[in-house]
């Protein structure tokens, strides 16, 4: 019985003690925190993803209030957390709200595997050893580095093998994006409008696209014949999209033989 108590205490004792020194260290270490800092940090979100190149919210404050990062630094706050920001330094800030969009529907039912894959589960290992899982080179391989990849739970790889965004969570901060072997998930702002090329296979062999993927961009240049405007050109293998031009009139959309071009506000559903 009396070393139960001589052993606690020994212990009441020493958590006392340790607590009193902590108590000391955080007097004599003590560091005023910058106040603009402070507030920065306070109208940040607190993701702590790193999207915008920073260790964390603490870091992007400290950076902001540094004059290291520009007000409109966090990629996730969009442009609510820019004008707030901008408010407690005393400059204008604004940013668009990015959302981020799959250029591929090669779905298993759309695009067949080469073979069974065996390797390492991640797209990064399927690149880098067989150049791929899907017939198509450029297609989505599927194995969920995106959706691993994303702090905010808003991209999953479904059953049909390819990943879907939930808008609703989507922050637009570009990790996903990052993190694409295939280079296949780009980032729009949220209120651009126009169509859009969901496919990225530039092999110019019709025939060898049509083999490999349903739904891939034949080169056939229909889009741009019936383009009324001339702000779509197939370039490098893949109907790119002028937007300082595009009326987003559909034509485009309408005409496409192998339903690759989709309108940009249908597309990305936010709210």
């Amino acid at each position: 019985m009396q070393t139960i108590i001589y052993t606690f205490v020994v212990s009441l004792a020493l958590a006392a003690m340790l607590g009193f020194l902590l108590g000391v260290f955080k007097k004599v270490f003590h560091v005023d925190v910058d106040p603009t800092e402070a507030a920065v940090r306070a109208a940040l979100p607190g993701a702590n993803c790193g999207a915008c190149g920073y260790p964390g919210c603490d870091g992007l404050a400290a950076a902001i209030a540094r004059g290291d990062a520009a007000a409109n630094a966090c990629t996730v706050g969009g442009a609510a957390v820019a004008a707030e920001v901008g408010r407690i330094l005393g400059v204008e800030a604004s940013a668009e709200t990015k959302a981020v969009v799959l250029l591929c529907q090669g779905a298993n039912d759309k695009c067949k595997p080469k073979a069974e894959y065996v390797g390492v589960k991640t797209c990064q290992a399927a690149k880098l050893s067989v150049n791929g899982t899907k017939l198509c080179d450029w297609g989505c391989i599927g194995l969920g580095d995106c959706e691993v990849s994303c702090p905010f739970d808003a991209i999953h790889v479904l059953e049909d093998g390819i990943p879907h965004v939930d808008y609703a969570k989507c922050t637009g901060c570009g990790i996903c994006v990052a993190k694409c072997p295939q280079s296949i998930l780009s980032l729009f702002p949220t209120e651009r409008k126009g169509a859009v090329a969901l496919c990225s296979n530039r092999n110019t062999r019709k025939a060898q696209v049509i083999k490999d993927c349903k739904v891939g961009c034949i080169k056939c240049g229909k889009c741009e014949k019936v383009c009324p405007k001339a702000c779509i050109k197939v370039t490098n293998g893949i109907p790119v999209v002028d937007y300082s031009v595009c009326d987003s009139c559909g034509e485009c959309v309408r005409n496409c033989p192998t339903k690759v071009l989709a309108l940009l506000e249908t597309t990305v559903t936010v709210g």
